[in-house]
């Protein structure tokens, strides 16, 4: 029952920061003219305050069970790469004219779908999935798009604005490019996203294993990756696309406190899966539930409760109903047969007297 709770608690808390980190991120974008990259940036310095800095200064002080490993670095740090390419094809989908109403929706569809199989085909457990998991995992993945074509669109005040203007000066990026062209690479980093935050849990979940179930050691290695392309491959794509938008002191701190979220999410995962969670429930829950801490946080920002429709609040108990069957029925592990025991040697028989 403790590990359950523990369990419990860990996923609550990915869900919450991941579902705080877009409308935070959106805040930063507010105060920075609509610049998406800026943002970004400050999200992996954050990452490496969050992941890196503060739980190396913990593991050199107090130390933890587990230890580094070559494999568990691999393995932590294409995890984080993961999610960092993943955060920035979403900038890029966006950026070629992709509209949230759709690319959102896509992303949070098509990751638990990769997670699933990514998750499924490495334990080779395709023969545990059971129809009531797979009934609950659609349920997730249903209600979640619900919630994010359902959503209220717009609001008023600054943040609402700058986004407006981002859009507006957004219009004479890619212009020259005919409109198939520009869908396609709206469609493509869509999908590359879909497919980098599908192959994030179950990769990190080997990193983790790696390193003996260490919780700090994977959670640095992300951190260092995350850092290293949210900062790093920014600066590169600034140097080449002149983006809307300037640095700003409050745009910065609320970026900063996107990308703190974004690192306690990460950690929420890593102790789910210290508590016994694997990748092939723990990922639908957090992909289902943050979409929906998405929406209430940016309904109350944007003061829209009274826009909410009635399929917003039908795609929510979608999301909770598939939440449980997903925990209650998820594949368990076959426990192996022991193994036989040898049999008692027969005494030889005695010659036959003559």
């Amino acid at each position: 029952m403790k590990g359950l709770v523990a369990l419990l608690l860990s996923i609550a808390l990915a869900v919450i920061c991941w579902g705080v980190y877009g409308p935070t991120l959106g805040e930063g974008r507010a105060y920075m003219g609509g610049s998406s990259l800026r943002p970004f940036i400050c999200v992996g310095m954050a990452y490496f305050l969050i992941a890196v800095l503060a739980p190396g200064v913990y593991l050199y002080l107090k130390g933890e069970t587990g230890h580094w490993s070559a494999t568990g670095i691999v393995w932590s740090l294409a995890a984080g790469a993961a999610g960092a390419i993943g955060a920035l094809g979403v900038i890029l989908a966006l950026a070629f004219h992709g509209s949230p109403v759709y690319v959102m929706p896509l992303i949070f569809g098509g990751a638990p779908v990769v997670n699933t199989f990514l998750t499924m085909y490495w334990t080779k457990s395709f023969k545990q999935m059971n129809p009531v998991f797979t009934a609950g995992l659609i349920l997730v993945i249903v209600g979640a798009v619900v919630v994010l074509v359902f959503r209220p669109h717009g609001g008023h005040g600054p943040k609402a604005e700058a986004e407006q203007k981002m859009v507006e000066e957004a219009e004479n990026l890619g212009e020259n490019e005919p409109a198939p062209v520009r869908y396609a690479f709206v469609l493509l980093f869509t999908a590359m996203t879909a497919c980098s935050w599908g192959v994030y849990g179950p990769t990190l979940h080997r990193g983790q294993m790696g390193m003996a179930g260490s919780r700090f050691r994977p959670l640095i290695c992300v951190g260092v990756a995350y850092f290293l392309i949210a900062v790093i491959v920014p600066l590169l794509i600034l140097t080449a696309w002149n983006e809307p938008g300037a640095f700003s002191v409050r745009g910065s701190i609320w970026s900063l406190l996107g990308g703190t979220a974004g690192g306690l999410g990460a950690l929420g995962i890593i102790m789910a899966f210290n508590s016994g969670g694997k990748p092939v429930f723990v990922m639908p829950l957090v992909f289902g539930g943050a979409p929906v801490v998405n929406t209430f946080v940016s309904v109350t920002q944007a003061g829209t409760w009274g826009d909410l429709h009635a399929m917003f609040f039908a795609g929510l108990i979608v999301v909770v109903a598939g939440a449980v069957t997903v925990l209650i029925f998820a594949p368990k592990p076959q426990p192996h047969a022991p193994p036989a025991e040898p049999k008692p040697e027969q005494p030889e028989a005695a010659p036959a007297s003559q």
